[in-house]
């Protein structure tokens, strides 16, 4: 009885971690750039992180970064939190340490740094979920 009650209790907890990680799983709209143009980025799972591939270009020519992956190795912190992952920015073919902090279900800003994650030393967007 003791070992079905415990087996219970781990089930419950690896469905709690999955369903909080799966809340930014799902295809997101970037920010507009300078020229009107934006990205659609899926996330989803890579072993026990986050991770993101380029979807879609639009109002840009550059359809050649269509299946790149662009979010890396993001760690779950909790609370719609995820850190020590890196991002690749299409528009300086650089790639740059990155947290990501969902604001609500529908809304997240996604950060890149150079170095220490400053105000002075990041670059942010908002995304927002397509679906």
């Amino acid at each position: 009885m003791k070992t079905l009650v415990l087996a219970a209790v781990a089930a419950m907890s690896m469905a709690t971690t999955a369903v909080a990680q799966e809340a930014v799983y799902g295809e997101w709209k970037s920010q507009p750039g300078e020229t009107g143009g934006y990205i659609h980025v899926r996330l989803g799972p890579c072993g026990a992180n986050v991770c993101g591939e380029i979807t879609q270009v639009v109002g840009n020519d550059n359809t050649s970064i269509v299946g790149r992956t662009i979010i890396q190795g993001m760690s779950p912190q909790g609370g719609g939190s995820y850190t020590g992952g890196t991002i690749w920015a299409p528009d300086t073919d650089k790639t740059y340490k990155s947290d990501m902090t969902m604001n609500g279900n529908n809304s997240m800003v996604v950060r890149g740094c150079v170095g220490v994650c400053t105000a002075l030393t990041s670059r942010s967007q908002t995304w927002t979920r397509v679906r």
